[in-house]
């Protein structure tokens, strides 16, 4: 399209960026706690010791020529990169690119006795189990009494914040309100009215998760609520097709999640026993597709995808990355409205985000002057503020 918007995609190569920080630190730092949470074998233990040498010193290698994959990761961009630093090429790429091989340094597609075993799970589970999450649920008590509108405002606030503990469940409309009447708001876009009037009671939402644990709890709550309460007929819950950035949420999340839900006491319980009926009845599914882990943003989604979209009567994309693909990996102006770099989307698209990476668009610009007056950049990457954004 002629009149879509351009931006510079965003590398790892400058020094001091953010980007630069998660391959030369994160990374490193990732590769680390997983070899700490596993017994794992002599084997393991090379292949986690070359992969670290490779992303942080070396260049782009082509996936083994048996990996189940190696013709798909070749359409994505193995057969361009190879040979190039994991710097110079696009983060989302190469972000993304580290984890295939993290899996392959473990085992996780075999053959052998590690096949399968997801090398996040003990951080996923640890996350799930902690104290916060039984007073997240807790919480939940008291939403009861609330109507069902300020129920469903204080579910989808719920949703977008995500495992911010501080926050949860008790971050009301109220409170959003009054954030964002602050010189510096929490909430930097709000579209939640026109979210809303899109979900009429007719169709189907798709909604595209982010992370497992104390993120997916709230975003099985919020799906649970809209259809109790007949605000779609029907849900379709994407998520990643294998382990992936860490705290992904696989269909194995999926299930210890219902499981900590129907097995807390009180409305945690009643919203876990909808959500399993739901799915035994067809009215919520889950979808893991390919193209879920891909380096690549949505904007080159297959045929079958989009076809997926298009049919729904919205699709709400949840967290950081999920974002990043939506609107593109970009060095954006702020102020790029969403509607244009979201224009190729097939339908209806809304937008749940926690900031945690330098991807922002849709901002006013009394907004963006606020926050950089305030804060520089460190607004874009800190998780201390929120947008939902709805392109109609």
């Amino acid at each position: 399209m002629p009149d879509t918007p351009t931006a510079p995609v965003i590398l790892g190569n400058e020094p001091g960026s953010f980007p630069r920080s998660v391959l030369a630190e994160r990374h490193p730092a990732i590769i680390q706690q997983v070899r700490d949470a596993f017994p794992y074998d002599p084997g393991q233990h090379r292949a986690l010791d070359a992969l670290l040498k490779n992303c942080t010193e070396g260049t782009i290698e082509p996936l083994p020529a048996d990996a189940p994959d190696h013709d798909q990761w070749a359409a994505w961009g193995t057969d361009k990169y190879a040979g190039q630093s994991w710097y110079d090429v696009p983060w989302l790429w190469s972000e993304s690119y580290f984890y295939r091989q993290l899996l392959d340094a473990v085992g996780y597609f075999g053959p052998g006795a590690w096949q399968g075993i997801d090398p996040f799970r003990p951080f996923k589970r640890a996350e799930l189990d902690a104290p916060e999450t039984d007073e997240e649920l807790t919480a939940l008590d008291e939403l009861e009494a609330e109507p069902p509108q300020e129920r469903a405002k204080s579910l989808l606030h719920g949703s977008l914040w995500g495992n911010r503990a501080d926050l949860g469940f008790r971050l009301s409309a109220a409170g959003a309100e009054s954030a964002s009447q602050a010189p510096v708001p929490a909430l930097v876009a709000d579209d939640s009215e026109r979210l809303w009037s899109l979900l009429s009671g007719n169709g189907t939402l798709c909604l595209v998760a982010d992370n497992a644990g104390r993120e997916l709890i709230p975003d099985l709550l919020l799906l649970a609520h809209l259809l109790d309460q007949g605000r779609v007929e029907r849900a379709v819950l994407h998520i990643k097709p294998h382990p992936y950035y860490v705290s992904d949420a696989t269909t194995a999340d999926v299930v210890d999640a219902l499981h900590r839900l129907t097995g807390a006491p009180g409305a945690a319980a009643t919203y876990g026993r909808r959500l399993w009926s739901a799915m035994a009845d067809g009215r919520l599914t889950v979808r893991a597709h390919p193209f879920s882990c891909a380096p690549l943003p949505y904007a080159d989604m297959p045929a079958d995808l989009r076809a997926e979209f298009a049919a729904a009567t919205l699709t709400i994309v949840k967290g950081d990355l999920n974002y990043r693909r939506l609107v593109g990996d970009c060095l954006w102006a702020p102020t790029t409205p969403f509607e244009d770099v979201t224009a190729y989307f097939p339908g209806p698209v809304a937008a749940l985000r926690t900031l945690k990476s330098d991807v922002i668009t849709g901002l006013d610009a009394r907004t963006e002057a606020a926050l950089v007056a305030a804060e520089g950049q460190r607004w874009r990457t800190g998780g201390t503020h929120a947008l939902i954004q709805v392109r109609a």
